[in-house]
């Protein structure tokens, strides 16, 4: 439509955002085709026949799927773990600075704007979406697994997976780098990269009149161009890393899922049952997707938050409650003391740790960041770029040491007081319900666990549907709801076919090898989302 009259832009100080009044209209309002999908925009006719032939493929030759898969993770990770890295740094340095100095001031949507939601449901819908499935199967698994690396006898040797060289024989001293090491992964940097996208897409929505997509946010760089093949390109490769981050979430949450009812119920684990599990859970997720955003979305997360809630009290009630509560300022300590260590980038000796945890984390958080950042987006209306921040960076960060102390804590405190070993010895997703295993109400917790990874399962499928259809339809955020159901469906067979074609290693290849290209559209995000708040009223 470039060969279009422009029209004039909308009033107010958007400098920089000179747009076509029609582009924007045509981004804006569904244009409804056959089978009600709304398929004008090339963005979806490109990812949803890829997605479907990706599918087909997977599990027509899985063997052969499992193999690549195998392949191009330890390829991806090893030859740019330290792109991710920095990466990671840059986007942390990025929202501080951002957070301290005078752009904090601009209100998302304008100097008029008040919040949609209420702080309770806010945060509850952001961190359900950003954490969920991963604070579950890792709360346990991550720290228990980083302690017995760090103290065992080979840490600090090539095969050792123990973070900067372990601390062999003492106890003490790894069990603290073993907490530093898990909060890296779960803190500022993973919300950084959230914070960014969504700031980006709040501000070029609400304040600028532009769609809400990815491709929005680089319009103070590209111009005109976002609205053609540039445009297409960078929403294309924004459903793809936001489908293959959420595969990787719902393949993890159904191997934790199968787990637990095995452990409980007796119910057999393997791939008939995960495969049943991920189609059962994306049938009550499309269920969610029709009730919409305010009935569906909202009411399961603050579903989900008051049992996590309940979990957490419950661990520190009956757990080891004053290690717990030391452990929380200890922990955050051996954090900030270890962060320098861990964050570097380059010279790394601990490879097996930086490659095979820090990479592969750093690339799962960018491929989930279009899904939860323009989630977080859609809620945050009415909210100051400072109170945003803090919201979405420092609030989500603390509540996730907290999170990873009382369960991860608890776990090594048994191993090491105790000389209980049958978490440590179990496979990572049946950690978790080991260690309830020798609390209180064992059975009860462990159902409520199950429950937890279910339902944070079904608002991980129903938002990220939501976020994916948002974006296949132009930034439209009244696409059909057909359209939407189609997207929650793929979803659940893009996790059917990693988890046949290779399984862990099939899931996590999914997030890296999206990751990657992706990392780089939000370095260059970084500079559009500065320059637009730099044309803003503060």
């Amino acid at each position: 439509m470039a060969d279009e009259e422009a029209q004039p832009a909308p009033e107010g100080p958007t400098d920089i955002i000179e747009t076509d009044y029609e582009v924007g209209q045509d981004n804006i309002q569904p244009q409804i085709g056959p089978f009600g999908l709304d398929i004008h925009n090339p963005v979806f006719v490109i990812s949803g026949l890829t997605i479907v032939a990706f599918v087909f493929i997977t599990l027509a030759l899985p063997d052969h799927a499992g193999a690549l898969f195998s392949w191009l993770r330890s390829a991806v990770t090893s030859n740019f773990d330290w792109f991710f890295m920095l990466a990671g740094n840059i986007f942390v340095l990025a929202t501080i600075g951002i957070l301290v100095s005078p752009l904090g001031k601009v209100r998302i949507g304008g100097p008029e704007a008040t919040p949609d939601f209420g702080y309770a449901g806010w945060f509850s819908m952001l961190f359900a979406a950003g954490m969920g499935i991963g604070l579950m199967f890792y709360g346990v698994s991550e720290p228990l697994g980083h302690f017995g690396a760090a103290v065992a006898e080979d840490a600090g040797t090539p095969e050792s997976w123990a973070p900067l060289g372990g601390a062999p024989g003492n106890v003490q001293e790894a069990w603290r780098l073993s907490m530093a090491a898990t909060i890296y992964h779960w803190a500022l940097h993973p919300w950084a990269i959230y914070a960014i996208v969504a700031l980006s897409l709040a501000l070029f929505s609400f304040n600028k009149g532009l769609p809400l997509s990815m491709r929005s946010i680089f319009y103070p760089i590209f111009g005109e161009r976002v609205w053609g093949w540039t445009g297409h390109v960078i929403d294309t490769l924004a459903v793809f890393a936001t489908l293959f981050g959420l595969a990787t979430s719902l393949g993890l949450g159904a191997e934790q899922a199968n787990a637990g009812l095995e452990y409980l119920f007796g119910v057999p684990e393997g791939d008939a049952s995960k495969v049943l599990l991920v189609v059962g859970i994306t049938a009550i997720a499309l269920l969610s997707v029709v009730a919409g955003l305010d009935k569906g979305v909202k009411r399961l997360s603050e579903i989900n938050m008051a049992l996590a809630l309940v979990l957490f009290f419950f661990i520190v009630a009956v757990g080891p409650t004053l290690s717990i509560f030391a452990g929380f300022f200890k922990n955050l300590v051996s954090y900030l003391e270890y962060l320098p260590a861990l964050a570097n980038p380059f010279g790394r000796t601990d490879t097996n740790f930086s490659q095979g945890w820090t990479s592969f984390y750093w690339a799962w958080w960018i491929s989930w960041s279009p899904f939860v950042g323009m989630f977080i987006a859609r809620v945050s209306r009415g909210r100051t770029v400072r109170e945003f921040l803090i919201a979405v960076l420092l609030v989500p960060s603390l509540v996730s040491v907290l999170w990873m102390t009382a369960f991860g804590g608890t776990a090594i405190n048994q191993l090491v007081n105790l000389g209980y070993e049958a978490a440590a010895n179990a496979p990572l997703e049946l950690q978790l319900f080991r260690t309830l295993e020798i609390l209180p109400l064992a059975q009860i917790t462990s159902f409520v666990g199950i429950v937890l990874v279910i339902v944070f399962f079904v608002t991980s499928s129903d938002s990220g549907s939501l976020v994916i259809d948002t974006i296949t339809a132009g930034g439209k955020t009244n696409a059909p709801v057909s359209q939407r159901v189609f997207w929650a469906i793929f979803e659940g067979m893009v996790a059917i076919a990693l988890l046949l074609g290779g399984g862990l290693a099939a899931l996590q290849a999914a997030s890296v090898s999206t990751g990657l290209p992706f990392a780089i559209v939000l370095l260059l995000g970084c500079w559009g989302l500065i320059k637009g708040l730099m044309s803003e009223p503060r």
